[in-house]
């Protein structure tokens, strides 16, 4: 299903970068400065932290949504999270805006799943099979118009 981008944009999750980057550093410098020490045990705890915040920050920093005449696909941060949605199987879609309990990563809400790294800004699209997803982004006019495009 190769075939060129109409549209991709990558979104930066800003807050997720800020949070999950304290916590790394907040956890994993003292982790290293009671292993320099020769403390060994205590830092354990402190360095797992450290090692699953920066595993997270990989994974969710950004997120990517390149829209082709075939697909749409989505991922976030180095790529190993992704979703790919058929241009033939999208009924419709339209921008939306999702509430602040909805929060950010991979969620299931009511009516469907949402994609988001940050912002309350998504595009919503309707699958012929009835499912939902909800797509964040901080361009909801241009990934709509190029979905409405292709659809």
């Amino acid at each position: 299903m190769e075939s060129s981008h109409e549209y991709e944009h990558t979104q930066s999750g800003t807050f997720v970068r800020v949070l999950l980057g304290v916590l790394a550093v907040t956890t994993g410098a003292p982790a290293m400065v009671v292993l320099a020490e020769g403390g060994g045990g205590g830092s354990i705890p402190l360095a797992i932290i450290a090692v699953m915040a920066v595993f997270l920050l990989a994974l969710f920093h950004s997120l990517t949504v390149r829209v082709s005449r075939d697909e749409i696909a989505i991922s976030f941060g180095m790529g190993l999270i992704r979703k790919h949605f058929e241009i033939r199987q999208i009924q419709s879609a339209a921008a939306v805006r999702n509430r602040w309990y909805n929060g950010w990563g991979i969620r299931k809400i009511v009516n469907g799943w949402l994609f988001n790294v940050s912002g309350w800004d998504a595009v919503e699209i309707h699958l012929e099979n009835g499912r939902r997803y909800r797509i964040g982004t901080d361009e909801p006019e241009e990934l709509l118009a190029a979905i409405e495009s292709v659809i």
